[in-house]
């Protein structure tokens, strides 16, 4: 079994995935600064750094643990906070990024996994759903960053010879996503509307995004690391959902109204986005499986308990 770590590991999508990679038997290790990571979600069979990824320190620990696999998903993940501070965007998502390409490069790591998004880095687009080849013009820093360190990868890989796969998420939602966060609006609606609480709807409503439940996500990020694909993959629904809809969903699985006022779109954000999995039902042999109904009852049925 490879020794794998995961950046990001204490966070929503990282912890998920830690616990699916411990459950499959694998040796895992995380590094996370706990800045939007909770200490309840880590394995207590990892072993966990406390640290942030732009640390010199990180260094020594690729030293010692000697990594097969690494799944980077440490990241400045809130587009608003990109936009009003780029440059701390940047040295997060960018120099934090090549600090762990540059260890992995010098210790002989196997595999990268990194995670990238879909819903930010093509910006506006014609085709939807969308796939790898559309051209990307991010509208926001925190695109550009993940779209640098897409580059960066296969530069890597071109005059290094590491290998890597990039996943390209849509909006992840499901359990243990807490408000907040770029693809946090079914956490914020759902966590708020559990509580009792009024929640904020940025834009008219009529703005779309594509949904895919936290489970599939992790299902597609386990299999990238036995294919041999460098590149692009998206891991998205296939299905646009605009937020009045959204609402109403949210609000049938209730059985209740839900709070909601409206305020001006953020900046950054783009009107429409929706990704083909056409290229991941290829090379993974993955294809969503929970549906946004059931999703969104099972988030329901863990935010009540979470309370």
């Amino acid at each position: 079994m490879p020794k794998i770590l995961v950046t990001g590991g204490a966070g929503f999508i990282g912890s998920t995935l830690v616990d699916k990679l411990i459950e499959a038997g694998h040796e895992v290790v995380i590094i996370d600064d706990l800045s939007s990571g909770r200490k309840d979600y880590l394995n207590p069979t990892a072993r966990f750094y406390h640290l942030d990824i732009c640390s010199k320190k990180v260094a020594k620990i690729f030293r010692v643990e000697k990594f097969d696999v690494v799944y980077h998903l440490a990241a400045q993940i809130e587009v608003s906070k990109s936009v009003a501070n780029p440059e701390f965007d940047n040295k997060i998502n960018v120099l934090g990024g090549l600090n762990i390409l540059e260890n992995c490069r010098q210790t002989g790591v196997k595999k990268i996994i990194f995670s990238s998004t879909g819903g930010a880095i093509y910006g506006e687009t014609e085709e939807i759903p969308t796939t790898e080849l559309a051209p990307a013009y991010p509208l926001s820093p925190y695109g550009i960053h993940k779209l640098t360190m897409e580059k960066y990868l296969n530069y890597y890989y071109q005059v290094y010879g590491l290998n890597y796969t990039i996943l390209r998420f849509a909006n992840v939602y499901g359990p243990r996503q807490f408000k907040g966060g770029e693809a946090g609006v079914i956490a914020i609606f759902v966590d708020n509307a559990v509580k009792g609480l009024i929640s904020t709807q940025f834009g008219d409503g009529l703005q779309t995004r594509d949904f895919v439940y936290i489970d599939d996500v992790v299902r597609g990020l386990v299999l990238a690391k036995d294919i041999d694909c460098r590149g692009e993959i998206n891991l998205g629904s296939g299905t646009e959902t605009n937020l009045l809809n959204l609402r109403k969903q949210i609000a049938i699985a209730l059985g209740q109204d839900i709070k909601v006022v409206e305020a001006p779109a953020k900046e950054g954000e783009q009107r429409r986005s929706c990704l083909s999995y056409s290229r991941a039902q290829e090379v993974l042999n993955w294809e969503p499986q929970v549906s946004l109904e059931e999703g969104i009852k099972r988030t329901i049925d863990w935010a009540k308990s979470a309370r």
